[in-house]
Parts: C-alpha cells; sequence; structure tokens
C-alpha cells in the first residue's frame, strides 16, 4: 500500500490560492477515482475537486476556511495498487500538470482538472461532478476574493449583477454591500410553511440571563402635587415593562418605507362588497406583514424562558398577535390567536373585534395571555417612531409611524408618497442583528409591495 499526497491544483484561471470551502470525505473514508474530496472557492468561482486515486482517506491538510496556496498538499490519500505513481499529484514544481501514473492508458480515464488523465472512471458515490458552466453559473468573469464571493452568498447577491469597483476590476465588499441594500435582497429568502410542531425549546448555556433589576423608589410631593395610587392595570403594566426593560436587553432597528400601494390596497378593500361591514386599516396589512415576516425569521416570535434546568429558548411555531391598545383603563395588550391561520377579510374582523371589546373594557385576562409578538400602533397619535418595550413573554415588538406624504424619489424623480416609519425592539438574547434586521426589511417590503403576500 502506498501514499498518494493530492496538492492543490491550478484550476485553469491562473490564480495562486484559494479557499477550503467544505470537505466530502473524512479520514478513513474509502473514496474512487473521480469521487469529489473538496470543494474550494477561488477568486472567480466554486469549485469541486475529484480524487485522482483510489483508495483510503488519509490526513486532510488544510481545514474548511483555510486560505491554501497553488501547489500546498492538502490531502492523503492511502491507495492499494502497487503499480507505480507519482507520490503527489495536482501540480508540479514548475506550476505545470502532474504527469498521470504510468498504469493508466490513453484515454482510459476522464481528465481531471489540472492534473490529467487518472484511470478507469467509476460511478460517483454523489452528484456527477458539474460542468464549468454550471459550477460559475451567473458569475462567470466576475473576479472577487473568496470572502466577497461568501458575503455575496450569504446576502443572496448575484455577483454578476454587480458593477466591480475595484482598481483591477475586482468586485469589493462596498460593491456588493450596496448592491445588497438597493436590491432589498431579504424578500429573495425562501418563505417556509408552518410547521405541524407548534413550540421548539433550544437550550441555553447557563449564565446567559441578566439579573433583575428593582424599579426605583419615586419620591412623593407637596400640597401642589398629586398622588394616584398604582393599581389595577396601571400596576400590572408598570410591573411588566420594569421586569422587560431590566431583563431582556433591548435592540431597536427602523427604516421609513414607501406605503403608497399599502394605502391604495386598503382604498380598494373599503371599496369592495366583501369587507363592506368590516373596519379596515393600514393596520391590517402591517398585520398580514408581521405574520408573513414571522414565518420567514421565526426567532422574532420566540421567547427567552428561565426554566429549572437552565434558560431555554422557545420557538412557536404560530402567531398569537398582540395589538397594543389605549383604553381608560390603561394600556392593554390582547392577542389574536392562530393569527396566522386567518384570511385577511378574517383578521380584519378580528382586529375590529379587538379594538372594540379593549375600548369597551370588556378585555379578558385570557384575551392577553400567550401572545408571541406584538405590534403597537403609534401613528394614530401622530408619532413617526418608538422604541417600544417588549412585551413580557415575546422577543419583538413592531412599531407602525403615521403614514402621511413626503417628498420621495421614484425612478430618478421627486414625488409625493405615502411614507411610513417602521420600528421594531427585540430581545437581543433570543434575536441577532442579522435576523431582527431581516425581519424589518420584510415587514417594510409588504408595506411598499402587498402584492409578495401572495406568494
Amino acid at each position: 500500500m502506498s501514499t498518494q499526497t493530492f496538492v492543490l491544483p491550478d484550476v485553469g484561471e491562473g490564480l495562486t490560492e484559494a479557499e477550503i470551502v467544505s470537505w466530502h470525505v473524512a479520514p478513513g473514508d474509502a473514496v474512487a477515482v473521480n469521487d469529489v474530496l473538496v470543494e474550494i472557492e477561488t477568486a472567480k468561482s466554486l469549485v469541486e475537486l475529484p480524487s485522482p486515486f483510489a483508495g483510503t482517506v488519509g490526513d486532510l491538510l488544510a481545514a474548511e476556511g483555510d486560505t491554501v496556496n497553488v501547489g500546498a498538499p492538502i490531502i492523503t490519500i492511502a491507495s492499494k495498487s502497487d503499480a507505480a505513481g507519482p507520490a503527489t499529484v495536482g501540480q508540479s514544481e514548475h506550476g505545470a500538470p502532474a504527469e498521470p501514473a504510468p498504469a493508466a492508458a490513453e484515454g482510459d480515464g476522464a481528465v481531471l482538472v489540472g492534473y490529467g488523465t487518472g484511470g478507469e472512471v467509476k460511478s460517483r458515490r454523489r452528484k456527477p461532478a458539474p460542468t464549468s458552466q454550471e459550477r460559475v453559473g451567473a458569475s462567470v468573469g466576475v473576479v472577487a476574493k473568496p470572502p466577497i464571493r461568501k458575503l455575496a452568498r450569504d446576502l443572496g447577491v448575484d455577483l454578476a449583477s454587480v458593477a466591480p469597483t475595484g482598481p483591477a476590476g475586482e468586485v469589493t465588499r462596498e460593491d456588493v454591500v450596496k448592491h445588497a441594500s438597493q436590491a432589498s435582497v431579504f424578500r429573495n429568502i425562501e418563505t417556509p410553511e408552518w410547521g405541524d410542531v407548534r413550540e421548539k425549546t433550544i437550550p441555553v448555556a447557563p449564565g446567559g440571563a441578566a439579573a433583575s433589576v428593582p424599579a426605583p423608589a419615586v419620591a412623593t410631593g407637596d400640597a401642589r402635587e398629586e398622588t394616584i395610587a398604582v393599581k389595577g392595570v396601571r400596576k400590572a403594566t408598570s410591573s411588566a415593562m420594569v421586569q422587560s426593560a431590566y431583563s431582556a436587553p433591548h435592540v431597536t432597528v427602523w427604516t421609513d418605507v414607501d406605503a403608497t400601494r399599502t394605502m391604495e390596497l386598503v382604498k380598494r378593500l373599503k371599496a369592495s362588497p366583501d369587507f363592506a361591514d368590516t373596519k379596515v386599516s393600514p393596520l391590517l396589512i402591517m398585520a398580514r406583514a408581521v405574520i408573513w415576516a414571522a414565518r420567514r425569521t421565526p426567532m422574532v416570535n420566540a421567547a427567552w424562558v428561565d426554566a429549572e434546568g437552565g434558560a431555554e429558548i422557545r420557538v412557536r411555531r404560530y402567531v398569537n398577535l398582540g395589538i397594543a391598545a389605549a383604553t381608560p383603563r390603561g394600556l392593554l395588550v390582547p392577542n389574536i390567536k392562530d393569527a396566522q391561520d386567518l384570511s385577511m377579510r378574517e383578521l380584519a374582523r378580528a382586529l375590529e373585534k379587538l379594538t372594540l371589546t379593549a375600548r369597551e373594557g370588556r378585555t379578558t385576562p385570557a384575551d392577553q395571555q400567550h401572545g408571541t409578538i406584538t405590534i403597537t400602533n403609534i401613528g394614530v397619535f401622530g408619532m413617526d417612531a418608538g422604541t417600544p418595550i417588549i412585551n413580557p413573554g415575546e422577543a419583538g415588538i413592531v412599531a407602525l409611524g403615521t403614514i402621511r406624504q413626503k417628498p420621495w424619489v421614484v425612478d430618478g424623480e421627486v414625488r409625493p408618497r405615502w411614507v411610513t416609519t417602521v420600528a421594531g425592539s427585540f430581545d437581543h438574547r433570543v434575536v441577532d442583528g442579522d435576523g431582527m434586521s431581516r425581519f424589518i426589511a420584510d415587514v417594510a417590503s409588504i408595506l411598499e409591495e402587498p402584492a409578495l403576500l401572495l406568494d
């Protein structure tokens, strides 16, 4: 048995290095000629490297994420063949492809990129090796370093559509980020279906929860001041807000939105016979947007739970949509149970019933329990944006600002448009920055183009 060393070849692009993206084999695996060993990323494309040997994988000489120079050894394979052959395959010391093993007859094997013919072609364990056109796809001819290509993949950006500004004609990080912000790439993320399992618990390492901080005492005043006893709804609200503010690390993000098409849709729905007996407002479209966006980013609909065995994150596969309501009794947050199952008309009626019940003071404790995410419509008070406090037991709250006509650039021209601001506060123990940003971007996408709800 002999040990063969496979070095990183020049894959025909004239490049000097590549990044190891993922290994398709592990030490001890049996491989045949042309089985894919590793996926590498160059400045131009992702490439799968097939094995020139049949045998057993020995050592992986480069880790995933490493940048390796062309000609550096990346893997060893122990071969059972006694036929003489080169100990190292991939590239000669002068940069030319190494000679194939003498035991292989001319034309007997498939041509392996960068290192010649490797012997009899056997069936692949995995999918057939893609052609160069399939591997490179839309990014043929695009020059970008491996980290830039990875950033583009993460953001869903097609490098072929990015205008390069680098000194050598390469795509830079700034090019990708700029293109991502212009293209609203968060809309391209696949929208999953609601799962059969309603909740899922994710264990959290000990020490993640913040300690509770008691609310500071308030001093009483003199005869010119009035003292109001804190009780009832106000007492419950103050306790909940203090608990949330001092236990959940809040992070707030927001964006301005052209809601002109939302206003047009509201106008059409009001004129529709199907909604003749139902109140329709932009809050209805906002509610549908939040439900849709929560399905695409489930962590905003989750909750941090301090259990006996340690902290956990509870992911809910349903939406009990809370609506913050100002009532004579104070702030109430009743919620619409299983709002994800409601049609547009059913949701409109549920919102109307919830609002009327709250204003009449008939909201029950059961109506306010088990919420998963909340909307606060501060726009009805003329406010543009805010930094709302998360309702306890939830991980996110979204604020809809007032919708007013403002100058807005459309196709290079300034036009009057209906503009609003969408803001959201999130529990940073549960939701990371990319998740909360993607969620708010999704909500904004629906307000900009409600037709996306038809997906």
